[in-house]
């Protein structure tokens, strides 16, 4: 498998930072993102890789599985586990993120209730908030219709 040595770096930090992994789980989920025919990458090739224990591929791995960020599966032919990212991830990722604004609007909107203002300038602030979010959702679920 070929690999930007660069773009990986930066794949590296970004999603470690984005996804809050620890710097193997960033380093092995950038890694599969290379692994554009989906072949899959093995436990023992990550420990080569990587020059990392067992124990430390492994918890990380099971964090990725866990987080639904990587997929595994089985060869017929193989007893090996092999590892690939998870196709959909993004789409999970996202939908996340749709609920996450959506909770906010509820916790906005029962706010506003509660405050019961007649304050024009803060009722003006409190639309073009909400607005963004609802406008940010319809757009993320639209493009997500599309995938």
């Amino acid at each position: 498998m070929k690999i930007d040595k660069d773009v990986f770096r930066e794949m590296v930090k970004f999603y470690g930072e984005a996804f809050h992994l620890p710097p193997l789980a960033a380093k092995i989920y950038a890694y599969l993102i290379f692994d554009f025919d989906r072949k899959g990458v093995s436990f023992d090739e990550f420990v080569e890789i990587f020059a990392a224990s067992k124990s430390s591929v492994s918890s990380n791995l099971n964090l990725l599985l866990n987080l639904n960020i990587i997929n595994d599966f089985n060869k017929i032919d193989e007893r090996k586990r092999f590892f690939v990212m998870n196709e959909h991830y993004m789409k999970i990722r996202f939908e996340e993120i749709i609920d996450k604004m959506e909770r906010e609007l509820l916790i906005l909107d029962n706010l506003k209730k509660f405050r019961n203002t007649n304050c024009e300038v803060a009722l003006q602030k409190f639309n073009i908030y909400t607005n963004l979010f609802q406008k940010n959702i319809s757009n993320i679920k639209e493009t997500l219709d599309q995938l």
